[in-house]
């Protein structure tokens, strides 16, 4: 491995004012570890909550597939957990879970994926941990921002994680909520205090949201190092640079969806109400649409689908590249594709709505709105498959679920082709094709893009590595399992399967789907056992775990320059200077097969590019000689 020496350069002068502050800090515990202002510790803050809300999320979905998986088995063994969600029937005393919580089962695990795991757990945790070591700068541009943020994360944790204890039971109208369910307290239980408290969760959620976006925004434009280009950013920083310019511009809408809603609910509006009859009475609603919230929600909504990929999609191209030993294949045009998507996120999110009665005209624009982002998400499938191809590659845990990801980013985007056909969706609309369409394409590519992180950037957050046999193995387990659950899906979902339904028993249609739904449900139940392998591996890794070394993957970005336990300004004295891309692995002539980016074109040393050639006589073989030039090291010619 080469060593490189970043303080042979001479010294640069570095916009951080408070350079020594940094390199000296002590605290206690509090200030180290709780209220930390280090944008590594609020990382890993980030990741431990994000996991422990992936756990029950997970268990969430294990408790209702249960029921779809087994309608006629006797859950009565999990009352001592869920208590009266689950009901007994007083004739044959097998217990089964509420209709009603059933729902809310639903809502929350859509709700805790989507945003406590995909969202904060992933972007606030990557997002915070590699920006500043990636771009050379000591932290974020406000510690104090950065620390709200995650406490806004937790605060909204905490409100949303305490309306699944309450009487009523958790929200239950989807985790679109969508009105008039949502808007009318009296409508079923979860729309009760549940549907309060997740309301006042998501607000808090927001800011959180909002606070780290305008930190990463303005840490990535004004905080660079010195030779930082845009052009020589690693393409992660690229990616979560849009995707805090993405959160920026949605986030706020979903605010003043879920402010008029609350309006709704206890003020007496109608925003969203008109013309409602509960139990034949007449409420004094009129004049509201509850199509203007799905209009306000899917502006949100679409682009919160990139919000969790492209991050995703940042770490696997880092991961990739790195294990493939080559230089990523068509770095601008990932970053135009990142761009492109970005900027379609926002023009397309009425194709959720092909079955409001939209206009049939309006419907062909979000069609052809929609098919279009097809182009820039085939481009980034054909660059990695073109970095892996002829690639050197090293299998690690990580660049396995990177290689997943790209499976899934593939399988589960072109399922989104018909999706995206509003003649085609008019059809499969709430059906369970749209659920395997999307856990493919967003939930699943993204978890994989989040676990492949943690396993590739592990030995700089922990200074310690994590057990490769164990990540290996956790890698396989959820591969398959992933695409048991979610490939049947789409069988019967083309069947009509609907989505949403407690119980499909009744339905004589439906009853030769039994053994796949049953399958279903054993597959989703070995997917989340998986994961303790993964939890094992992490914890035990963190206090157990053998010493990394300084640049255990032979990366060439800024990260790996800084000590092997980095205190908060992350380096000690200058912080390097950069002289080239982030992608120079294999380079023809170079004598490893990486050079780091601190590495200038003019100190690169002697010995890696020779000038000093000899003359080498050949024999051939019918009697005559030629003379080739060589040079002595390597042998081109």
């Amino acid at each position: 491995m080469a060593t490189v020496d970043i303080h042979a350069h001479p010294p640069v002068p570095h916009h951080d004012d408070h350079e020594h502050e940094h390199e000296h800090h002590h605290g206690n515990f509090w200030t180290n570890y709780i209220f930390s202002q280090d944008h590594k510790v609020i990382a890993k803050q980030y990741l431990i909550t994000g996991i422990i809300w992936a756990l029950i999320g997970g268990t969430l979905s294990v408790l209702f597939r249960l029921q779809l998986g087994f309608p006629d088995a006797d859950l009565s063994w999990l009352r001592p957990l869920l208590g009266g969600w689950i009901v007994i029937d007083p004739a044959t005393q097998v217990g089964k879970l509420d209709t009603e919580f059933y729902l809310a089962l639903v809502t929350m695990h859509g709700t805790i994926m989507v945003f406590f795991v995909l969202t904060a757990g992933l972007s606030g945790t990557f997002s915070n941990f590699l920006i500043p070591l990636q771009i050379g700068a000591r932290d974020m541009a406000s510690g104090f921002m950065n620390m709200l943020s995650y406490w806004f994360f937790f605060l909204s944790s905490a409100i949303m994680f305490t309306s699944l204890f309450i009487s009523t039971g958790p929200a239950g109208g989807g985790w679109t909520i969508y009105p008039p369910l949502s808007a009318l307290p009296q409508a079923i239980s979860g729309s009760g205090l549940g549907m309060t408290l997740w309301l006042v969760a998501m607000v808090f959620f927001i800011v959180s949201t909002l606070l780290g976006g305008v930190n990463y925004i303005t840490t990535v434009i004004n905080l660079r190092t010195q030779g930082m280009s845009f052009s020589r950013l690693p393409l992660t920083i690229w990616a979560f640079f849009f995707t805090a310019i993405i959160g920026l511009l949605s986030f706020p809408v979903l605010f003043g969806a879920a402010l008029m809603l609350v309006f709704d609910r206890s003020f007496g509006t109608s925003f969203y109400l008109s013309d409602i009859y509960i139990a034949g009475e007449a409420l004094a609603h009129e004049g509201g649409s509850p199509i203007l919230f799905q209009h306000l929600f899917w502006f949100l909504g679409h682009p919160e689908v990139y919000i969790v990929l492209l991050p995703a999609l940042g770490i696997s191209s880092e991961i990739i590249a790195t294990n493939s030993r080559k230089p990523i294949f068509g770095y601008k045009a990932m970053i135009g594709s990142m761009l492109f998507i970005a900027i379609l996120s926002f023009v397309v999110w009425a194709h959720h709505m092909f079955v409001t009665g939209m206009n049939p005209f309006l419907g062909s624009i979000f069609t052809l709105l929609t098919l279009i982002i097809a182009v820039p998400s085939a481009v980034k499938i054909f660059n990695y498959v073109t970095t892996l191809w002829k690639g050197n590659i090293v299998f690690t845990p990580a660049m396995l679920f990177s290689i997943g990801l790209v499976s899934f980013f593939l399988t589960g985007g072109i399922t989104g082709i018909f999706l995206g056909n509003s003649a085609v969706d008019i059809q499969l609309h709430d059906t369970y094709f749209v659920v395997a369409h999307f856990h493919l394409v967003m939930g699943s590519a993204s978890f994989f893009g989040m676990l492949a992180g943690v396993y590739h950037w592990f030995p700089k957050m922990f200074g310690r590595m994590m057990d490769d046999r164990l990540g290996k193995i956790h890698f396989w387990l959820t591969f398959i399992g992933v695409y048991l659950v979610f490939f049947p899906m789409h069988y019967i979902g083309i069947a009509g399967f609907p989505r949403r339904y407690y119980s499909w028993t009744n339905f004589e249609t439906f009853g030769g789907f039994t053994d796949l739904n049953m399958l279903v449900s054993v597959a989703a139940i070995a997917t989340l056992s998986a994961q303790f392998i993964f939890l094992f591996n992490f914890f035990y890794s963190i206090f157990r775990g053998r010493l990394a070394p300084a640049n255990p993957w032979n990366s060439t970005t800024l990260e790996w320059t800084t000590p092997r336990f980095p205190g908060h300004g992350n380096w000690i004295g200058e912080i390097p200077s950069v002289y080239r891309w982030p992608y120079d692995y294999s380079k023809p002539g170079a004598k490893e097969d990486f050079i780091p980016q601190t590495i200038p074109y003019s100190e690169t040393p002697e010995s890696n590019f020779p000038h000093e050639n000899e003359l080498i006589k050949l024999e051939m073989s019918n009697g005559s000689t030629i003379v080739v030039e060589e040079r002595k090291d390597h042998g081109h010619h």
